[in-house]
């Protein structure tokens, strides 16, 4: 396959076909991700072409998804189990919790969970309730999960496939508002570790972290800051835990400042615990404090109200000025 463009939906699809072609161990479960191709139709066209047995239509049982998929990958298979929407995970997070995230651990090393759950997540596409939740930072605090999400079509394809090789769970998170943006893919290219942060637009005079659905929003504030002569480097995360500190603080000891963005409530998010180690590590570097923009600490509100409460462009840019006045 040659250089082509694709939208995160094909990527992610095009990524499940490469392995289930090859790995005959590899399974895909989950609610009407067969017939139907998913809700989002990522998984479009899969069982058609590689049956019913390796693409699997599930009962409306979270629990009951995750607890098939640990049994299976006990047995050396290497489920993919997709949540249809973020905020049906929740009846699944014993078993993700209590068993997926400690059983390498409980055996002692002997026994390998290579489990991938896939969680469409975030807001902006005007949905209902528990259809807009960012629940990133729950999984993140959870010793034994590893918690990645993409933000462009080359990582949705690549990240997919390392998750599905790792040994350990992973929970790949999907910006369904970003699923339709399209970008290059190569698949010959690995764009690197699946746990390495990117910098995505280079610039000196402050630092804006994000991941997944936010990337987009951080390079649009980036070049309207550049029309006010300000420079600012992005970093994309792509990976909630671990969390490439080291990549983060070379950024910052170059520009002296950080914002970190992400669609999740501010308190106790993922930014949090990036201020807190940066401000550890480059104490004598940042010239001013890590500033932190995101959702606010209530539920997330009816479809109409959504531009209210998640972080946009002006919200970053205001940081941004706050973070420059020091």
């Amino acid at each position: 396959m040659a250089v082509e463009k694709l939208s995160i939906v094909k990527a992610i699809n095009a990524s499940l076909r490469t392995a289930l072609e090859n790995d005959p161990k590899v399974v895909i479960m989950g609610e009407d991700v067969g017939k139907l191709g998913g809700v989002f139709r990522v998984t479009d066209g899969l069982q058609k072409d590689f049956g019913e047995d390796r693409v699997i239509d599930t009962p409306l049982a979270e629990s009951g998804i995750v607890g098939t998929a640990i049994g299976l990958a006990l047995r050396g298979y290497r489920p993919v189990v997709e949540i249809q929407f973020d905020g049906f995970v929740f009846p699944a997070y014993d078993q993700i919790v209590t068993q997926l995230a400690k059983m390498h651990a409980r055996a002692l090393g002997k026994i390998k969970l290579p489990v991938v759950i896939r969680i469409p997540y975030g807001g902006a596409i005007g949905a209902v309730e528990h259809h807009s939740e960012s629940p990133e930072s729950l999984f993140a605090h959870v010793a034994g999960l590893k918690v990645v999400t993409p933000s462009n079509a080359a990582d949705a394809y690549w990240m997919m496939q390392q998750a599905i090789q790792s040994d350990d769970p992973v929970i790949y998170f999907e910006p369904k508002r970003r699923y339709h943006d399209r970008s290059e893919l190569d698949t010959a290219a690995i764009p690197g570790p699946l746990h390495a942060a990117r910098t995505v637009r280079s610039g000196t005079d402050l630092t804006l972290v994000a991941y997944g659905p936010m990337v987009k929003t951080c390079l649009e504030a980036a070049a309207a800051a550049e029309e006010e002569g300000k420079s600012l480097e992005v970093l994309d995360l792509r990976s909630v835990s671990p969390i490439d500190f080291d990549a983060i603080q070379a950024s910052v000891e170059k520009t002296g400042r950080l914002v970190v963005v992400h669609e999740a409530p501010v308190f106790f998010g993922a930014g949090a615990e990036i201020a807190a180690r940066i401000t550890e590590r480059c104490f004598y570097q940042l010239e001013a404090p890590v500033l932190r923009v995101g959702g606010y600490h209530a539920p997330y509100p009816p479809s109409r109200l959504e531009d209210e409460y998640l972080p946009g462009l002006d919200r970053v840019l205001d940081s941004v000025d706050r973070a420059l006045a020091y």
